[in-house]
């Protein structure tokens, strides 16, 4: 990989105003010669302007003239700070101990068993481990299958629980949205209760405006 900043426009000013091969031109900015030969025939980065490396401070003007001299002279870069900087950082592998990577089937079996909506991607890099191990552990071929149990890795000391709690509540989500993009199960409509009857009074008796004595002590006769 070259360390050279915007290696097609240099090797457009390259071809423009040198006579470098396109082998030297590829070499120095990181292309493939037929890249660059594409370049010279106006086939590839015709839209680019090019950029001169020596003024850029990526050439020593000697550099320059010892590659015109011989063809099999591989010229060298000088070296930016920009290019450096530009470089993107690769995050260091996880390490876990060598004492807690026996524990690691352990907390692999844990999610199989309690979060099953947390992927193998996140498992394994959760956990520094391989989907082939995950694998083994969930469909019991693990050569230490008989021995393994589920055990929480926030307990193994594999990981905090902030992270743990974090993980499973975004697998979560991830599956709720899933769900729901598939359709999801229907919800049952709530049933309705039977409506109660509506209470109306009786009517009162409604009484005769004077009592008579066969109303009030009977029929004798």
């Amino acid at each position: 990989m070259t360390d050279i900043l915007m290696p097609k426009a240099t090797a457009v000013w390259l071809v423009d105003n040198t006579s470098l091969t396109f082998e030297q031109i590829a070499d120095f900015c990181g292309l493939h010669p037929l890249e660059v030969r594409g370049i010279a025939d106006g086939d590839v980065a015709r839209d680019i302007r090019g950029v001169d490396p020596i003024t850029g401070g990526q050439l020593a003007r000697e550099e320059l003239d010892k590659a015109q001299a011989d063809e099999t002279y591989r010229m060298k870069a000088i070296v930016s700070r920009h290019a450096e900087l530009m470089k993107a950082a690769k995050p260091a592998p996880k390490y876990t101990p060598v004492s807690r990577r026996q524990d690691r089937p352990d907390a692999i079996l844990w999610f199989v068993k309690n979060h099953p909506e947390v992927t193998d991607a996140q498992i394994a890099k959760l956990l520094g481990t391989t989907k082939a191990t995950i694998d083994s552990v969930r469909n019991r071929t693990h050569w230490n299958s008989p021995n393994i149990k589920p055990v929480d890795p926030v307990t193994l000391g594999l990981v905090g629980q902030l992270v743990l709690d974090e993980l499973v509540s975004k697998a979560a989500e991830k599956k709720n949205r899933d769900d729901l993009k598939k359709g999801g199960p229907a919800l049952e409509p709530v049933a309705q209760e039977p409506a109660e009857p509506e209470f109306v009074p009786e009517e009162r008796e409604r009484r005769t405006a004077e009592p008579t004595a066969a109303s009030v002590f009977g029929d004798r006769s």
